[in-house]
C-alpha cells in the first residue's frame, strides 16, 4: 500500500454518499461506553470520505470505487506539489479535529483508535511540512521503484478489476489519464532536481531501462493494451477495447513516456554517484525522520547499526552450527550458503515450466501451513491468496517479494508477488520462510484478520511498517514452532532470512549515515548472507532510494518478541498463545502501543480464574 495515499483527503463529504464505505463502516459496533465515541466515529467517517475522494487508486485498492463512488474508477489521483500542499492543509485540519475530542470522553477502545489515527496523520505531515517531499522514506520522485511509469501499469493490471463494460471503459479512461500522470512526474522531478532531490545515477539508469522496456513494443503489443483485451475477453465483454487502447497508448501514453525518458536522460549527468541520502540537502534530518517513521521508535542510526552487528554475529553462529552438522565446514557461513545456493538439487529449471513449478510449490506451502494455524490462532482467517510472478516490465527494479492486500469488499483477492527474474535467486530451501513471511502466518493472515475485524475502516487499513514487517518475521519464527521447516537445511533458510534482515540494519545505516557505496553494501550482503549477487544488489538499490524502510523488519520483530515474552512473564501458566495472537484483530499500531496493548491483555489473562 502506498502510505502517501492514506489519510490524504479533501473537502469533507457526507459518508451517506459512499455506499460501500458506509456498509463497511457500519460494521463497527455502536459506541455505548464513551460519550465521545460517536463524535470520534463521525470524524473518522469524514476523514475516510475525504481520503477516498482524493485518492482514486486507493479507493480501487480498497474496493470503494463502486455505487455512488463509481466515477472514481475512471480517475487517477493528483500527485503534484500543489496537491501535496492541499493534503498537508487537510491533514492539519484533521489532526486538530481529533485533538479537540477529549480523551476523557472516549471508551478505552476508542481512545486507542484515536491515538493510532492521530499518529498516522502526524506522520503523514512530516515529509510535506519539514522537507517539502511526500515522505522521508520515499524522498525521490522517480526511481527504479517509484513513479507513474513503474506503478500504474501494475496497478491497472492487478488492482483495476474488469468484470463489466463499465470497468473496461474506466480502464481506458485511466489509461488516457496515465499520460497526464507521467507528465506530472516529469514536471515535478525536474523541479525537485533543481533543488538537489534526484535519485542516484544507478537508480536513474535502472528506471530508464524499465521505461524503455515499457515503451519498446508496438502500441498494439503493449502490455497496457494486452491487459484490457485479455481480461475483457475473459469477462465475455464485446467492444473495440484493443483498437481504442492502442490509440491511447500510441497518441497519449508513449509520447508522455518519451518526454519522461528524454528528461531523465538530460538529468542523468547531474546525478550523483553517492548512494546515501546524506548527500542531499538536509539528508541527515531526512534519514532520521525516515528511520523514526519506518520503525515507530526513537532509535538513533548508531543504535540501529550496533543492533544489526550484534544480531548478525548471533545468527551467523547459529547457522555455522547447522551447516557444520550437514557436513558443510569449509569457508565462511556466507560462502557456504552461496555454495548451497548453487547446488543443482536446490534450483528450479530456468524455464517457464520451472517457474510454474516454483509457484506451485509456494501454493502448496500456503495450504500446508494454513492447516497448522488452528494450533496457534483462534478461528484463523482463510482468505483467498493469489501467488504471481512480478511483471517482466518492472522485475529489474522491483522487490524480490511483496504482498498486495485484498479489497475490503472481496472483489479482488490478495496477491503475493515473487520476482522471478532469475530462479537462481530462489534456492528451494529459502522458499518456505518467504511464504510464511508474505503468506501465512505472515502478511496475509495478519492483514486479512485486521480487515475482517469489527473496527472502523481507518483502523482496518492502518499502516505501520514496523508492526507489519515485524509480524511477518515473527511469523517465520512461529512457523518453526509449528513444524513448518522440513529438516535442518530449511531451518537454515529461515535463519538466513533473519540474518538477511539483521544485515539490513547494518547496510541501511551504513549507506545513509556512514557513506557506504552501493558496491560496499552489496559486497557485505553477499559475503554475510550468502544471497546471489543479483538479488543482493536489487535489495541494496532499494534501500538507497527508500531510506529507513529496510530497518522496520528486525526492529519490529524484536518488539513482537519482547511483547510475547512480557505477556508470558505476566500471565505465567495462564498464558495462552492463541489468545495472545488475538491482538491482530485490533489492527496495526505503533510499536510502543503494541507492547502496551499486549501487556494489558496479559494482565487480563493472569486475572482469570
Amino acid at each position: 500500500m502506498n502510505r502517501r495515499h492514506f489519510l490524504a483527503g479533501s473537502t469533507a463529504v457526507g459518508v451517506a454518499t459512499l455506499s460501500p464505505l458506509t456498509r463497511l463502516a457500519a460494521q463497527t459496533p455502536a459506541a455505548t461506553t464513551g460519550p465521545g465515541d460517536a463524535r470520534l466515529t463521525a470524524t473518522f467517517d469524514a476523514i475516510l470520505a475525504e481520503t477516498i475522494k482524493e485518492a482514486p487508486e486507493f479507493a480501487t485498492a480498497l474496493g470503494f470505487d463502486k455505487g455512488a463512488n463509481a466515477s472514481l474508477k475512471y480517475k487517477l489521483g493528483d500527485d503534484s506539489a500543489a496537491a501535496r500542499a492541499r493534503s498537508l492543509a487537510r491533514a492539519k485540519r484533521n489532526a486538530a479535529q481529533l485533538r479537540a475530542i477529549p480523551t476523557t470522553t472516549l471508551s478505552p477502545a476508542a481512545k486507542v483508535d484515536r491515538d493510532v489515527v492521530l499518529y498516522s496523520i502526524d506522520q503523514q505531515m512530516v515529509g510535506p511540512e519539514r522537507f517539502d517531499i511526500d515522505t522521508p522514506i520515499r524522498p525521490y520522485r522517480i526511481t527504479q521503484q517509484g513513479g507513474a511509469y513503474f506503478s500504474l501499469p501494475d496497478f491497472l493490471n492487478s488492482s483495476h478489476t474488469i468484470a463489466t463494460t463499465d470497468d473496461a471503459e474506466a480502464y481506458l479512461a485511466r489509461l488516457e489519464a496515465m499520460a497526464g500522470a507521467l507528465d506530472t512526474d516529469s514536471r515535478e522531478q525536474e523541479a525537485e532536481a533543481a533543488r538537489g532531490l534526484l535519485a542516484p545515477g544507478f537508480s536513474l539508469d535502472l528506471a530508464l531501462g524499465q521505461m524503455v522496456a515499457l515503451r519498446s513494443p508496438a502500441p498494439a503489443d503493449s502490455s497496457l493494451v494486452g491487459s484490457v483485451v485479455r481480461r475483457a475477453a475473459a469477462a465475455k465483454l464485446t467492444g473495440d477495447y484493443g483498437p481504442r487502447a492502442t490509440t491511447i497508448v500510441r497518441d497519449k501514453v508513449y509520447p508522455a513516456l518519451d518526454r519522461q525518458i528524454a528528461l531523465i536522460r538530460r538529468l542523468r549527468p547531474s546525478a550523483r554517484d553517492a548512494a546515501g541520502i546524506w548527500a542531499v540537502a538536509q539528508g541527515d534530518a531526512i534519514y532520521a525522520a525516515a528511520l523514526a517513521g519506518a520503525t515507530t521508535t526513537t532509535l538513533s542510526p548508531a543504535d540501529v547499526h550496533r543492533m544489526g552487528l550484534e544480531q548478525v554475529a548471533d545468527l551467523t553462529a547459529q547457522l555455522d552450527a547447522i551447516l557444520k552438522g550437514q557436513g558443510m565446514t569449509t569457508g565462511s557461513v556466507g560462502a557456504r550458503l552461496t555454495a548451497l545456493n548453487a547446488s543443482a538439487a536446490q534450483l528450479y529449471p530456468d524455464t517457464a515450466a520451472g517457474r510454474a513449478d516454483l509457484i506451485a510449490s509456494l501454493n502448496s506451502g500456503v495450504r500446508a501451513m494454513q492447516a497448522k494455524l488452528p494450533r496457534a490462532f483462534i478461528n484463523p482467517a482463510d482468505a483467498p491468496l493469489e501467488i504471481r510472478a512480478v511483471p517482466i516490465e518492472i522485475q529489474d527494479g522491483a522487490s524480490n517479494g511483496y504482498y498486495s492486500r485484498a479489497t475490503l469488499d472481496g472483489s479482488r483477492p490478495a496477491i503475493y508477488w515473487i520476482n522471478l527474474k532469475s530462479v537462481g535467486d530462489w534456492p528451494k530451501y529459502t522458499l518456505p520462510s518467504l511464504t510464511y513471511h508474505e503468506g501465512v502466518p505472515g502478511h496475509h493472515l495478519q492483514i486479512s484478520t485486521a480487515q475482517a475485524a469489527d473496527t472502523h475502516v481507518l483502523r482496518k487499513i492502518s499502516f505501520f511498517g514496523a508492526y507489519l514487517e515485524g509480524w511477518a518475521l515473527y511469523a517465520e519464527q512461529l512457523a518453526d514452532e509449528l513444524g513448518g521447516y522440513a529438516g535442518p537445511i530449511e531451518r537454515a533458510g529461515y535463519l538466513q532470512s533473519f540474518l538477511f534482515r539483521a544485515a539490513r540494519l547494518v547496510v541501511d545505516t551504513g549507506i545513509h549515515t556512514q557513506r557506504w557505496s552501493r558496491e560496499k553494501a552489496t559486497d557485505y550482503m553477499v559475503e554475510t548472507v550468502g544471497f546471489a549477487r543479483g538479488r543482493s544488489q536489487r535489495e541494496i538499490e532499494r534501500y538507497c532510494t527508500m531510506p529507513g524502510q529496510a530497518c522496520s523488519y528486525k526492529i519490529g520483530h524484536a518488539s513482537w518478541l519482547r511483547a510475547r515474552a512480557n505477556a508470558q512473564r505476566i500471565a505465567g501458566d495462564k498464558f495462552d498463545l492463541r489468545q495472545f495472537h488475538e491482538v491482530l484483530r485490533s489492527g496495526a499500531v505503533p510499536l510502543v502501543m503494541l507492547e502496551a496493548m499486549v501487556e494489558e491483555q496479559a494482565r487480563a489473562m493472569a486475572a482469570r480464574a
